[in-house]
C-alpha cells in the first residue's frame, strides 16, 4: 500500500509542471494585445498652428531609445520634416534619418533662454520649412517637432519665437501656447519673450489675440503649474 501511494505522489508531481505550463500558455493567449492607447508617450503631443500661415509645430517631451518607435509613428502620421533637440541627445538620430526626418541639435541651458546663435539657426530652419511645398499625402506643410526634456520650457520658447517672428505679439504667443500646453514657460522666459525683438522682417504685424499687460500674464501663470525640473 505504501508503494502505491508513493507511485501516485510521483505521478502527481510530474503532472504539476505540465499543468502550470499549460496555464501560462492559456493566460498568454488570453492576454490583450498592445494597442496605440497603451503607448508609453510621456505627455500629450501638442500641435501649435501658426496663425495666418500653414506652418505647424509639434511640442513634445524627450523620446528615448525605448520609446522612439512610438514617437516615430506619430512623426510619420503628422508629416514631421525635422526634429529639434533642445537638450542632450537621448536617442540615435540615425533612426529618424532612415525615415527622411532631419534631426537638428539646438541645445541651451535648462530653464534658460536661447542664445543668439541658437535663435538664428532655429529661424533658418523655420524659413526653410516655410518655403517647402505641401506634403503630397497630407496636403499640408511639413511640421517641425521640438522637444527638450519635459517640453515645458526650452521647446515652447523656440516655438513662441517663431510665432512672434510671424507677426504675433509676444504675450499673445505665450498665452496661445499655454492654452494648448499647460505649464509652459517660467517667469524669466516670459520676460525674455516679452522684450524679444524680431530678427526677420515681418510681412504683417496683424494679430488675432490681445493681452493688456505683463502683470496679467504672471497672474495667468499662477493658475497653471510650471515645471522647474525641465524648462
Amino acid at each position: 500500500m505504501v508503494h502505491v501511494n508513493e507511485k501516485q505522489q510521483q505521478q502527481q508531481q510530474q503532472a504539476q509542471p505540465q499543468a502550470q505550463h499549460q496555464q501560462h500558455l492559456t493566460a498568454a493567449a488570453q492576454a490583450p494585445t498592445a494597442t496605440r492607447t497603451e503607448s508609453p508617450l510621456g505627455r500629450m503631443l501638442t500641435v501649435i498652428e501658426c496663425p495666418n500661415t500653414q506652418l505647424q509645430y509639434l511640442i513634445l517631451d524627450c523620446p528615448t531609445e525605448s520609446t522612439l518607435g512610438f514617437y516615430l509613428h506619430e512623426f510619420l502620421q503628422m508629416s514631421v520634416y525635422a526634429v529639434v533637440r533642445c537638450c542632450q541627445p537621448t536617442y540615435q538620430a540615425q533612426r529618424l534619418a532612415e525615415h527622411n526626418i532631419q534631426v537638428v541639435d539646438l541645445p541651451f541651458k535648462d530653464g534658460g533662454i536661447p542664445p543668439l546663435n541658437i535663435i538664428r539657426d532655429w529661424l533658418q530652419l523655420v524659413e526653410k520649412v516655410k518655403n517647402l511645398p505641401l506634403d503630397e499625402k497630407s496636403n499640408k506643410k511639413p511640421m517641425i517637432a521640438v522637444h527638450c526634456v519635459a517640453g515645458l520650457g526650452r521647446a515652447p520658447v523656440l516655438v513662441a519665437i517663431a510665432l512672434i517672428e510671424m507677426g504675433m505679439k509676444p504675450l499673445d504667443a505665450i498665452e496661445f501656447i499655454r492654452s494648448k500646453r499647460r505649464g509652459a514657460f517660467n517667469k524669466p522666459q516670459i520676460m525674455f519673450l516679452d522684450s524679444y525683438k524680431r530678427l526677420l522682417k515681418p510681412k504683417s504685424s496683424t494679430s488675432n489675440y490681445s493681452l493688456s499687460s505683463l502683470g496679467r500674464m504672471f497672474k495667468f501663470s499662477s493658475n497653471h503649474s510650471s515645471s522647474k525640473t525641465d524648462q
